[in-house]
């Protein structure tokens, strides 16, 4: 893949907030944030030239560069955070509020029509058949008609952070979901079994919110439940 347009755009959005994370989160000094943020751009970009492009109908290659960016900083570290730290600093280097307000745009196409059909074309293109770093999925709808499940049978994350050794650490991405579909404010997400924890699929799961409606699902409970699930499969 080449370092341009999506890639490059990535890097700068997230590089400062990836950085400041280092010191408020994980503990470093800036000077040292300083310098782990130079280290991780080069490892950046070796990682996204090694992989190759992705189809121009795939909807998943952000996914896979958020990965490339997440493991280019892990790379650079001093010493490997646990998974609760791992998840703490990812969320919060994510969630800025250019990613809050993509999420809340995206909440407002939820359930739609158009959302519908462009889950069941991306069910059918099966991406990760021709790329194993993109993802292959299902759609699922329910039959009250209250949302839908989002089944994935192949993960492009899993692939790249098994490559660079950090599999463990999966579910500080996974993680993600939970707090991208909170910000959209369109439905409640739920998730019992993961590809990361041994499964066989990840079952995503939507469903319509209601206005008096809040989700019930925690970030420590969230967190922990990947993390049980993960560690119950090593």
């Amino acid at each position: 893949m080449k370092y341009v347009w999506m890639p490059c755009g990535m890097w700068l959005i997230f590089r400062q907030s990836f950085k400041k994370h280092l010191v408020s989160e994980l503990g470093y000094d800036e000077k040292r944030a300083a310098a782990i943020t130079e280290s991780a751009k080069k490892k950046y970009k070796d990682i996204i030239r090694k992989m190759p492009e992705f189809e121009v109908d795939d909807r998943f290659k952000m996914n896979a560069v958020n990965c490339a960016l997440f493991i280019s900083f892990l790379s650079s570290m001093d010493t490997r955070p646990s998974l609760e730290k791992a998840t703490r600093y990812y969320t919060k280097a994510m969630m800025i509020p250019v990613m809050r307000w993509f999420c809340r745009l995206s909440g407002k196409n939820k359930f739609t029509s158009q959302d519908a059909q462009e889950m069941r074309e991306t069910a059918e293109f099966k991406a990760a058949d021709r790329n194993k770093y993109s993802w292959n999925m299902e759609y699922i709808p329910y039959e009250d008609g209250s949302g839908y499940e989002a089944r994935f049978t192949k993960c492009g994350i899993c692939t790249l952070m098994k490559e660079y050794g950090f599999y463990d650490l999966t579910p500080a991405m996974c993680r993600l979901d939970y707090d991208m579909n909170e910000a959209g404010g369109a439905s409640v997400f739920s998730r019992e079994h993961t590809i990361a924890s041994g499964g066989d699929y990840c079952d995503n799961g939507y469903r319509k919110r209601e206005r008096h409606e809040k989700s019930k699902t925690s970030s420590h409970s969230s967190i922990m439940a990947d993390a049980h699930s993960t560690t119950a499969a090593d």
